[in-house]
């Protein structure tokens, strides 16, 4: 028996139209379902497979940056992809925490309007002893990420430092 994938997870809000809005507009996710007089919302990045992936719901009762959850992580398709999300998460003035590469991944750290980590990321061809963490700038050409990832990745010696 084992298990096959994350199906959903869930987060406690202070404030749900200001966080279904954000991951609706920001994150690009589908609201499938809501209740008001409940307090929650349902929402997907893949409606027609999976009906929610996120669900927000008020209630959150611990005080503005106590730590709830380490992340929730995004999987895009393409670095087109990513280096949208890079775009808009600037755009949006949306609080970056850091743009990496884990060797086998590239990703974006960040936070949403209530404090909560998260992080778009493509899996890359490539594999790298974890953890590994190193700053790329997700606003260089392709070629370059591309470059400065296997570099990088050569380079050795301490590959991971938390960043608060």
């Amino acid at each position: 028996m084992t298990i096959a994938e994350l199906g959903h997870t869930g987060l406690w809000v202070n404030d749900l139209p200001l966080m279904t809005d954000f991951y609706q507009r920001v994150i690009g996710l589908s609201l499938v379902d809501h209740d008001e007089e409940i307090g929650m919302a349902f929402l997907s990045s893949r409606p027609d497979t999976e009906h929610h992936e996120l669900v927000l719901q008020t209630g959150r009762d611990v005080p503005p940056g106590a730590k709830q959850l380490h992340q929730i992580s995004w999987r895009v398709e393409s670095l087109d992809d990513l280096r949208a999300f890079h775009r808009r998460f600037r755009e949006e003035g949306v609080h970056v925490q850091q743009e990496v590469t884990h060797g086998h991944a590239f990703g974006i750290y960040f936070f949403d309007p209530e404090g909560n980590r998260n992080e778009v990321y493509l899996r890359v061809d490539q594999q790298a002893p974890q953890p590994f963490r190193k700053t790329i700038d997700f606003g260089l050409p392709p070629e370059e990420i591309y470059a400065e990832a296997e570099r990088l990745l050569n380079e050795g010696g301490p590959t991971y430092r938390p960043v608060q």
